[in-house]
This record gives C-alpha cells, structure tokens and sequence, in this order.
C-alpha cells in the first residue's frame, strides 16, 4: 500500500504518521507538506527514515503528483488557527478548499481505493444543549471553520457525483505533542512554565471537548480500516472542558497559582460550546485509550522535557 499524506509535517498530521509507520510498517508512506509555520521537519525526526518527503502545495497538481501514484491519500493539510482565519480568510478559502480540490481531482484521475479527508466538529457551529450528530446540518461561524465545510461539501460531492471513495472524520479540539504554541494548550503551558500570565478569552467559559492527539489518530485510523465509504464519523472524548478550566488544571499539574490567569477581550464569533455523539465510531469498536488528566500530564511532561522545540517558536 502507498499512503499520501498532505499536511504530515504539522501537529496532528505528524502524530498520524507516527501511528502508520508503526502500524503499517512494510506499507510506503509520501508526506506532502508546504512547511509553512506550523509545519516543520522537526515534527518527524523520529520517522524521517520511513517517509518519503516531498516539499509542496496541494493547490499544485504538479506537486501532488511527484510522489504518486497513491492508493490512498489523508488530507491533513489545511489553515487551521481560527485567529488567523478572522485576519487572512483567503488563504484559509485558497488551501482547504482549492486545494482540497486539487486533491480530489489527483484521487479520481488515478482511481484512488480511498480519500480521507480530515475536518473538525466547528464546522456544526456553537450550541447551548445537545451534542452534533454526523446528520446535523453543517452551521459554521469563522472563515476557518466555513473553509472546513466548504471542503467537506466538494468531498461528499465526488462520492455522489463520481462515486470516490471518500471518508470524513469530524474531530473535536486536540492536544499533545507537537502543537504549535499559538493554540490554547500550547500557550498556557509554554507561559505558566515562565512564569506569565495565561490569557483567556472573554469569560473563560466556553466549552470544547478535548481529545488527546493520539486518540484522534487511532480514530482516523479506524475510519479507514473498519468504517464505511461516503460517511462521516465524529471523533471525540467526551470531555468538555471550559477554558477557564484548562487554565487551572495546567496552572494545578504545574504548581503555579491561579493568579497569573488573564482575562482578556474576546474574540469576534467566538463559538460558546462544540459538542459531538460518538456513537458511530465507537459502534466500530474504537474508544480513546487516554483520560483527560492522563493526557494533560503527557503533554505537559513533553513540553518540559522539550523546550528545544518550542522556545525558538515564541
């Protein structure tokens, strides 16, 4: 089997690759990446020897078709900080839907067996009560969010219209090793760890659902072996969390005081609450291996034990 991988260099992305050189390890794995920002070399060190790397823009045709011709293809790469998108919302448009685009045009000239494409639960919006289920009509609020939709209406429209294979995983919010220190997580620890105050948007009391980086990939993983072509699966822990709560807990495991978190002014669309049912995907047998405390301890022990990575960043 050969694996594309697009976006393989970022947060998540990298993780995933970890989990396919592992679990597939006589399967060849090409990772395209832009290696703007976020993506970087660095997040692969451990793997550079069971990749392929090719330095491109999924926008490219041309780029993603250097390493080809591939069998199945995970479309990380994307725009994702939702601050960003407020500021630059044609660059969130050009590379998670153009580019997703690209792709699936590359996926049905050569026949793919599978596209799986790798979105979020903000693309369901904000509610008050309930949770989103893979039925829910898709309400987004910020540029980033609404790229995310836009890309996954191409990708169910070639399963319809031309009958690709596709798969789309709806993950809740992420954190673990190797997030780039501008998301929530990162910031708070990076910051508690000098001893500055940890900024908090507004109140502190939006909710998301927080989900370790590997459960996330066990789950596209399961998705791609177990589940069924054309649907779309949540994936998430059940575990929300508000904001204000991930602070103290950070500030807690560090055993720094309360005092340095910050309120400061919220930013414009800011989602109150994502909420998923998992029901679909468990019903495939997957369920995340790690709790929330067992997560935050993992990823606040990498971050300290790797500052290497992340003080040239700030």
């Amino acid at each position: 089997m050969k694996f594309l991988v697009t976006g393989g260099a970022g947060f998540i992305g990298s993780n995933f690759v970890r989990l396919l050189a592992k679990k597939y390890p006589d399967d060849e794995i090409v990772l395209l990446d832009k290696l703007t920002y976020a993506g970087r070399m660095e997040n692969l060190s451990d793997v550079r020897d069971r990749i392929t790397f090719i330095k491109g823009d999924i926008c490219s045709l041309s780029d993603v078709e250097r390493g080809g011709p591939y069998e199945v293809i995970f479309n990380f790469a994307a725009e994702t900080h939702v601050d960003r998108s407020i500021t630059d919302p044609e660059a969130f448009a050009r590379t998670d839907v153009l580019g997703t685009c690209t792709l699936l045009n590359y996926a049905l000239k050569h026949d793919v067996d599978r596209f799986i494409q790798i979105s979020t639960d903000e693309v369901y919006g904000s509610t008050q009560s309930g949770s989103f289920h893979e039925t829910d009509p898709l309400d987004p609020s910020s540029p980033y969010s609404a790229s995310k939709a836009g890309a996954e209406h191409l990708v169910r429209s070639f399963f319809k219209t031309y009958g690709l294979p596709v798969q789309i995983t709806r993950s809740s919010n992420n954190f673990g090793p190797y997030q780039y220190p501008e998301k929530l997580i990162p910031v708070l620890i990076t910051r508690a760890f000098a001893g500055k105050s940890l900024p908090i948007y507004g109140t502190g009391l939006n909710v998301r659902d927080w989900l370790y980086v590997d459960d996330n990939c066990t789950g596209i993983d399961t998705v791609y072996s177990r589940g069924r072509t054309g649907d779309v699966y949540n994936i998430g822990a059940g575990c929300e969390k508000t904001n204000l709560e991930i602070a103290q807990t950070i500030l807690k495991l560090l055993h720094k005081k309360e005092d340095l978190i910050s309120f400061v002014q919220d930013r414009p669309g800011h989602d109150f609450r994502y909420s998923i049912t998992t029901e679909k995907i468990r019903a495939l047998g997957w369920a995340p291996a790690n709790s929330f405390e067992e997560g935050m301890q993992k990823t606040i022990d990498w971050y300290l034990a790797n500052t290497s990575w992340w003080k040239p960043l700030l």
